[in-house]
């Protein structure tokens, strides 16, 4: 391993750069970890792409990434939970720990919560950074660095199908079939579902979830009514779903969730878009359907490593594509361009 540390930088809306950075040391109750594998997230692409996301907005440089795994690499003063040398997944976030939220649970929407690559928190798409080791998970030997890097992701869909109540039975609507539509599908499975449909604007996108789980997929028009498209849902299924999941962010997949939602039943919300949309809330109203909000993950990550370390779910034929931190950049035009499902970087590669 190199002793510089290289970092994928974001400088402000689309000027993204390779540069060299202090390794940092760690503080009290940190470690320092040498990464590993990191994921691409659709929110890393919008801050490239827009240089925000909502009140989020990238004033000053920040590293991208916050779905690493990695090595613990030396341990700041008091952390005696770990040792140099252990294989780490890492929640990518340091709430207070001493507001009402968190002193409940809900450390996911702390007050003062610092997230990996969310302004002005610096990511983990670099060769070394520091971590509060109470926010860092030991990794089972049967589970691989990629497959560490996408507990992340796979601990956010656990808690939107946990807001969601899915259990055995259920039907279900995913509204996007991205990465957080793949780990939505294979959750929905794991939890019991007995059929989930897709909806997509993209047709490989659908091919590719159908061989991981997915039922039924609809091909939405970019202007198509969300009546038409729920209706499309239904007929697919053969009936109104128990539990829909938009992932999209887009106002027509919301009013589709809605659509073809069986009374009484959960709409679970956890694509970002816009911050006011137009939505049918009378048809809402009418069906006395539960509207969710989720942001992030609550105490799933133990959950998500051993769902993957047991096999239940397979998160390792999500990913398509493997770059260097060197080919970062490269990286991510390719998840711009909607290439394959999961992109990882590998950040302990050696240059190409």
């Amino acid at each position: 391993m190199t002793d510089t540390n290289l970092a994928l930088t974001l400088f402000q809306q689309k000027d993204l750069r390779l540069v060299e950075t202090p390794i940092p040391e760690p503080r009290e109750g940190e470690v320092q970890l040498s990464v590993r594998s990191v994921g691409i997230c659709g929110s890393d692409i919008s801050y490239w792409q827009h240089g925000r996301i909502g009140k989020q907005v990238v004033t000053n440089p920040k590293i991208m990434g916050h779905e690493p795994s990695a090595v613990v690499s030396k341990l700041g003063p008091g952390v005696t939970r770990f040792k140099v040398g252990d294989r780490v997944a890492v929640e990518p976030l340091n709430p207070c720990g001493k507001c009402s939220l968190c002193k409940a649970g809900h450390y996911n929407v702390c007050v003062d919560l610092k997230y990996l690559s969310t302004p002005p928190t610096n990511g983990c798409l670099c060769r070394y950074f520091c971590h509060p080791a109470s926010f860092v998970h030991r990794l089972p030997d049967d589970v691989s660095f990629d497959e560490g890097a996408l507990v992340q992701p796979l601990a956010v869909a656990l808690h939107a199908c946990e807001r969601g109540e899915i259990t055995i039975g259920n039907y279900v609507f995913v509204a996007g079939a991205g990465p957080m539509g793949l780990m939505a599908v294979l959750v929905a499975k794991a939890r019991g579902a007995s059929k989930v449909c897709v909806s997509d604007v993209v047709q490989s996108r659908l091919d590719f979830i159908k061989t991981i789980g997915a039922d039924e997929t609809v091909l939405v028009g970019m202007e198509e009514d969300p009546k038409v498209t729920s209706q499309r849902v239904i007929e697919a299924l053969g009936q109104e779903v128990h539990v829909a999941i938009e992932c999209s962010g887009q106002q027509n997949a919301v009013s589709t969730a809605i659509y073809c939602t069986r009374p009484t039943g959960k709409v679970v919300l956890v694509g970002l878009g816009k911050d006011t949309v137009e939505v049918p809330l009378v048809s809402a109203i009418l069906k006395q359907l539960d509207i969710l909000g989720m942001v992030r993950f609550s105490n799933n990550y133990d959950t998500a490593i051993e769902a993957i370390s047991s096999g239940k779910i397979n998160v390792k034929r999500l990913i398509t594509h493997r770059y260097s931190l060197n080919e970062a950049v490269a990286a991510f035009n390719a998840a711009l361009n909607r290439e394959g499902a999961k992109i990882i970087i590998d950040c302990n590669k050696a240059t190409d």
